[in-house]
């Protein structure tokens, strides 16, 4: 199968430069990261692509089985960078796609070098010592609310999801983005993302690491990057003064800047 038309990959920027991958969230695409790319452009080669099901992938290769776990997604982060021969490559993910940048890099080592997490969350549901932010009550009222009516769901949910609300546009971008997405796909990338535990997984993260988190976001809470944070030897932590869960969008100077200096401190 062409890698390259099933995830819908596009390659900018310079091309003999460091690679950077950007990996999207639920119910996004590779455009989210339209407000960042021009800053990496200019000495990155930067790779973006869409998970098989969002976007611009081809739907025909999607498979529940397959993205049921986020091992799926995880495999195609690295069978995109074996496509296109990528070697030590800094991965970029935002949200849940942080996570499967985890499981990435263990599962190849060689194609992914460094990490940087936009406010990751290894885990949404609390548990003893460690609030996720949702209840399980919660996230199964959220599935119920989903699967029942995906379309109403999507324009309640991504104004929460995006924050921000005296700039309704970044919120109604979202809505759009999530109703681009057909409802049985979504609703398998739901459940994997919202009772995925990836905990036990960031204690294998052997790759220089930067934990970006906002200072307001009701879907990763401080506490998430703190944990994160302390699970990862010698992680950096960076608190952008950003409101929301997508701060790509909502505050794109900053977090550009902030990966911008990680990415100069690997040289």
């Amino acid at each position: 199968m062409d890698m390259r038309r099933r995830n819908n990959v596009t390659v900018t920027g310079r091309p003999d430069g460091p690679t950077v991958v950007l990996a999207h969230g639920f119910g996004c695409d590779q455009n989210m990261w339209r407000l960042i790319v021009p800053a990496l452009a200019g000495r990155y080669r930067v790779v973006l692509f869409d998970y098989v099901g969002s976007g611009g992938s081809d739907l025909s290769a999607w498979s529940t089985e397959r993205y049921s776990s986020l091992d799926g997604y995880a495999q195609d982060v690295v069978e995109v960078c074996d496509e296109l021969g990528v070697e030590r490559a800094v991965f970029v993910g935002h949200s849940v796609s942080a996570m499967a940048g985890v499981l990435a890099a263990r599962a190849a080592p060689r194609r992914i070098g460094a990490l940087v997490m936009v406010a990751p969350s290894p885990r949404y549901v609390d548990d003893d010592g460690y609030r996720g932010g949702f209840t399980a009550d919660d996230v199964d009222e959220l599935l119920e609310s989903l699967e029942s009516n995906y379309l109403g769901w999507s324009s309640a949910m991504a104004p929460v999801v995006m924050g921000n609300p005296e700039r309704p546009e970044l919120g109604q971008e979202l809505t759009n983005s999530f109703c681009a997405t057909d409802p049985d796909i979504a609703r398998v990338f739901a459940r994997t993302t919202f009772l995925s535990d990836s905990r036990e997984d960031l204690k294998h993260v052997r790759v220089p690491t930067l934990v970006l988190e906002c200072l307001h976001d009701v879907i990763a809470p401080r506490e998430v990057g703190a944990f994160v944070h302390a699970a990862i030897p010698s992680s950096r932590l960076v608190t952008l003064d950003a409101t929301g869960h997508c701060p790509q969008l909502s505050a794109p100077q900053a977090t550009a800047e902030a990966i911008l200096e990680f990415l100069e401190s690997l040289k």
